[in-house]
């Protein structure tokens, strides 16, 4: 419950109002709607004002363009590789279509309540996610600053998947009249042990390494790791720079960057293309895979229900990690995304709209995947479970096996490649805006101005590039991997997951959010996001969390290499990083307000609104734009 709110001399007193000022820098963002109506639908501009400085001019903060453009960018970011890689390869695993019922059940109770809440807030408040959790309530400013540390580690390791899909795509390109460099052995990169799938007969006589004869090693996967990755024999190990991917780490980020470098609008074009045209190859690998012999063995595979699985609490597990995986939530950048709408904007219609195509797609994935491995399968003669991995193993060694045994092999590459490239770089580059949003909103009068925005780009992407140098070394790979399994967890996800909807169902209180929402919107969102919000959501988000740290295994690369103690902890530090800036946050903030316990309580958990944010029945809060 929202406890009443005073005014900016009981603020000054209690010392909030010099904390919202070192929080809140942007808290000059004006929103020029007629105060406390219950719908605004007029006069939807953004304004920073230029206070201090030495022109009067107002420093526009920009909107979308057009709504698709906030649809598209959204989609864009939500529906990433996991899509891809991830959730074909947990759906058979988990029992084919008997998965859909845990996946469907967070869904509906986890995945778009929170996503709702994301989108809503960032356009209710117009600003950032480092700021805009604090406006509901000081003290939860901390939600914002987790989820920021958790976007700038995940930016530096997410681009080195796009940089090796860019050097397989070069390849793939530099072979198209020829063969493919990892059809072969005889290279440079090949070992004696070195084995080709395909006999002299054409025919293919094993599946993967595990079935190779003893001593050998399949041509497939000694390009990847030999020649690509040049990988050591450990983190200890590091080597030295692998120049073709430090090259093609380079470019990705120069891509990024002039995606991101003049703003939101310039964005908002960028993902007509980047959002749109995956769809477009996967219909044409989907097309592809279907008349394949063997491709409906797959696809029963995929799909073929066990629903015995369903009593087993890994199958639960599964479902509400890839939910949370998959629509991007608690990264922050959704809520960066919303921030650019229209106070107006029927956020809960794209909610819904998006919420759709990104399972959707995730099941659309699943049938172009399961497909050609049915056919690789067929082919070797071996069963699908042979053939099928997930994440890095799926799209780098598996894929180019199954395009190898096809007519036309480099076309195939080159279409698959292409594809990954683009279903990434619109991720990277909405989560690099999403990081860079709250700094400008921090310092607008600086940030907002066309030319530092370039510099303050640059600077960033330039960074962050140097820092994922240590990904494209001859041990970059397992520094990869600890960023992954460490820094963007499941674990830390939900633990920011559980914040949010503590402090939307609970703190704020969740049918004030429905309030805001009619305020926006003209109407009243349904009574089961409430349910959610305040119950259901955190049960299930806590039940998880639960069962992944009594299960939590240290991690390991391809089940053989045990990371040293020393990386270990590395990788648990930069978890608890992000984890700890909410408590962190929230103690700080409790230190600094004067007053009893009871009073700290209050204000620390009272919103910090401007009249126009506040319909008119609400009598226990008032307007404290004053203070803003």
């Amino acid at each position: 419950m929202v406890m009443d709110t005073v005014n900016r001399g009981s603020n000054e007193k209690h010392g909030i109002y010099e904390l919202d000022k070192t929080f809140n820098s942007a808290n000059d963002v004006e929103q020029p709607f007629p105060a406390a109506k219950p719908l605004l639908t007029n006069n939807d501009s953004e304004t920073i004002e230029s206070a201090g400085s030495e022109s009067s001019d107002p420093i526009k903060r920009e909107q979308w363009s057009r709504n698709l453009e906030f649809m598209l960018a959204c989609i864009g970011f939500a529906v990433g590789l996991g899509n891809i890689w991830r959730f074909p390869y947990l759906c058979y695993k988990n029992g084919g279509g008997a998965f859909l019922i845990p996946y469907l059940v967070c869904m509906l109770t986890c995945g778009v309540p929170i996503f709702l809440i994301e989108l809503g807030l960032g356009q209710y408040t117009s600003i950032s996610s480092l700021q805009a959790w604090g406006r509901l309530a000081p003290a939860f400013k901390g939600i914002g600053v987790s989820s920021l540390l958790v976007t700038f580690q995940l930016n530096i390791y997410y681009i080195v998947i796009l940089a090796w899909a860019a050097r397989y795509l070069v390849a793939s390109l530099a072979s198209v009249s020829g063969e493919l460099p990892w059809a072969t052995c005889g290279n440079h990169w090949n070992t004696n042990s070195c084995f080709t799938s395909l006999s002299e007969s054409g025919n293919v006589s094993f599946g993967n390494a595990s079935q190779a004869p003893n001593g050998t090693t399949d041509a497939v996967i000694e390009y990847w790791e030999r020649h690509v990755l040049q990988l050591s024999d450990g983190i200890d190990s590091p080597g030295s720079v692998v120049w073709e991917l430090a090259l093609s780490l380079l470019v990705v980020w120069v891509l990024v960057y002039f995606c991101v470098w003049r703003g939101i609008k310039w964005s908002g074009k960028i993902v007509y293309f980047t959002a749109i045209f995956p769809y477009l190859i996967l219909t044409v690998l989907l097309i592809r895979g279907v008349t394949l012999d063997g491709a409906i063995d797959g696809i029963v595979f995929y799909l073929r229900p066990d629903f015995s699985r369903l009593t087993d609490p890994q199958v639960w597990v599964d479902g509400g990690t890839q939910i949370f995986f998959s629509y991007a939530i608690a990264y922050g950048a959704m809520l960066n995304l919303g921030s650019y709408n229209k106070f107006s904007n029927n956020f809960y219609r794209d909610c819904v709209i998006i919420s759709t195509i990104n399972s959707c797609t995730s099941l659309f994935g699943g049938f172009a995947v399961f497909s050609v491995l049915g056919f690789m399968a067929r082919e070797q003669n071996v069963t699908v479970a042979d053939v099928a991995q997930s994440g890095p193993g799926l799209v780098f060694m598996t894929y180019p096996k199954a395009v190898i045994q096809m007519p036309a092999a480099p076309l195939w590459a080159i279409l698959f490649f292409f594809m990954i490239l683009l279903v990434g770089i619109d991720s990277q580059f909405v989560a690099v805006e999403g990081l860079l949003t709250p700094l400008y909103d921090l310092f607008p009068k600086q940030m907002y101005r066309p030319r530092n925005r370039m510099l303050s780009s640059a600077l960033y992407c330039a960074i962050s590039f140097l820092l994922g140098l240590t990904m494209v070394t001859q041990g970059g790979m397992y520094v990869f991997q600890l960023f992954d399994y460490y820094s963007a967890s499941g674990i830390v996800l939900l633990w920011i997951c559980l914040f949010e909807t503590i402090l939307v169902g609970w703190v704020f209180g969740g049918h004030k959010f429905v309030d805001a929402a009619e305020l926006m919107i003209g109407r009243r969102i349904p009574t089961w996001f409430v349910v959610c919000w305040r119950y259901i959501s955190p049960a299930i988000i806590m039940a998880i969390l639960g069962f992944m740290l009594v299960d939590f295994k240290p991690l390991t690369y391809n089940k053989t290499y045990v990371y040293p103690g020393w990386a270990q902890t590395l990788g648990l530090l930069m978890a608890l990083a992000s984890m700890m800036g909410i408590p962190v946050v929230f103690m700080w903030t409790f230190y600094h307000t004067k007053g009893s316990l009871r009073e700290r309580w209050r204000m620390v958990s009272s919103p910090l609104l401007k009249a126009n944010q506040i319909p008119t029945h609400w009598t226990d809060v008032q307007d404290r734009e004053e203070t803003l």
